[in-house]
């Protein structure tokens, strides 16, 4: 199945209705934790749905991968195999119009179909601005090529797990926001 036809989780998700289980062949596509999708909302259900899209995608070449999700300037979902999150292969993030697949040793990974953007050292990226852009040739084959160069583990981890790091200042409004007595500035 192609994720153009079958991935529109963000409506799903958004509404608190679990969506169906997935499997990616023999093991089951584990959800987005909560708080990546609350993240995501304020992107508008497009970009939602190419970031989930994005993950999905992912998670299907890499189901056992480590989920890293930061909120800085974009909301940034890194994987790796490994419980450091500078051993991460791949990683999407999030922007107005688009979602960028990223690749942190793209400038080492074959690319004979000429996907990868950025001139640094080492990260390069594809921009996806319509879910059937997930679905173009060489995509998954990048994601693959990551896949066999990254760090893993020398002992079998556990579960694959996601921690998801909100920036300091959100933290810091939330927390005025309970602070604030009634009446009072």
């Amino acid at each position: 199945m192609r994720n153009s036809e079958i991935y529109e989780p963000a409506r799903d998700l958004c509404h608190d209705n679990e969506p169906a289980v997935e499997y990616t062949g023999w093991m089951r596509l584990r959800q987005p934790d909560p708080e990546y999708v609350k993240l995501l909302l304020p992107y508008g259900k497009v970009i939602q749905t190419l970031a989930l899209a994005g993950r999905k995608l992912i998670l299907e070449e890499a189901p056992e991968a480590n989920e890293f999700v930061y909120e800085v300037y974009t909301i940034a979902d890194h994987f790796a195999f490994t419980e450091r999150p500078g051993d991460a292969f791949v990683f999407t993030t999030t922007h107005a119009n688009w979602v960028n697949l990223g690749f942190n040793f793209g400038s080492l990974l074959p690319d004979p179909d000429g996907l990868l953007r950025g001139d640094g050292k080492w990260i390069r990226h594809v921009r996806i601005a319509q879910t059937k852009d997930l679905d173009a040739p060489g995509i998954r084959e990048l994601v693959r090529a990551a896949i066999a160069q990254a760090e893993r583990p020398e002992a079998k981890t556990g579960k694959p797990r996601t921690v998801v790091h909100r920036a300091q200042s959100a933290r810091k409004r939330e927390g005025r926001r309970a602070s604030v007595v009634p009446g009072r500035r």
